[in-house]
């Protein structure tokens, strides 16, 4: 499903229903049948239904947006086998603590940002009339060791360009798990028509920097002094790739 797409509803309870939950990100099952306000044999048809077309997922009580962005890959590597795939709310509290381990030895303030994100809404998958983002998770027996992201404006001039965030542990790098979930990310977003992924990166970081150069990004621009780290002005690199 490409994100800017939206659903169809046969009817105004449904379409309801979906709304709500896609506002707040995720929504606990009573709160929504009481904003729905009808009986509850009718909020259960129609949420049976919205489940049953992959509008809507519930885990435990809570419901949420249904997103399905993809497969499931596996890969050797030197540091073991490696799973790739789409990020599921199960993986939260996994993929916020990657995301604070790279950003805590590194500067990379859009990774931060993300994860504040998260932790805001509360919820991996996000699908809205203003935005979606993705997450991808690379595994290692279970546990999240890396991810790659994008956001997904839904604004007509930026429909076709998406920001993507990638990162792995420092424990597992250099065993290509950054490149493979660079590359799956990069495909999904070939596969649903963006023509450009951009990053935005300190000046500073140059092991990020070096690694989107050595797979074909280029400097699109620099913002001079944009970011205070450590109390000191740093320039922002933006990054592009072409599709």
């Amino acid at each position: 499903m490409r994100a800017p797409e939206r659903p169809t509803f046969d009817d105004e309870v449904s379409k309801e229903i979906y709304q709500y939950i896609e506002r707040h990100g995720t929504a606990a099952r009573h709160r929504v049948r009481d904003a729905a306000a009808v009986s509850p044999e009718q909020f259960q048809d129609h949420l049976e239904q919205l489940k049953t077309r992959g509008y809507l997922e519930e885990e435990g009580g809570t419901l949420r947006v249904a997103l399905e962005v993809g497969s499931i890959e596996e890969y050797d590597t030197d540091a073991g086998t490696v799973t790739i795939r789409p990020a599921r709310h199960a993986d939260f509290e996994g993929l916020v603590d990657t995301i604070r381990d790279v950003t805590e030895t590194e500067s990379y303030v859009v990774a931060e940002t993300v994860a504040e994100q998260l932790l805001y809404e509360d919820s991996v998958s996000r699908h809205t009339t203003v935005e979606s983002r993705v997450f991808f998770v690379a595994t290692m027996e279970g546990s999240v060791i890396g991810w790659t992201h994008l956001d997904l404006p839904h604004t007509a001039k930026l429909q076709d360009t998406a920001q993507l965030t990638v990162g792995v542990r420092p424990d597992y790098r250099n065993a290509g798990i950054g490149s493979r979930l660079l590359t799956r990310g990069l495909e999904w977003a070939e596969a649903n028509g963006y023509r450009k992924v951009y990053n935005s990166v300190p000046a500073i970081n140059d092991t990020a920097l070096s690694f989107l150069e050595s797979h074909g990004w280029h400097t699109e621009g620099i913002r001079k002094n944009h970011y205070t780290i450590d109390g000191d002005h740093v320039d922002e690199v933006l990054m592009a790739y072409r599709i």
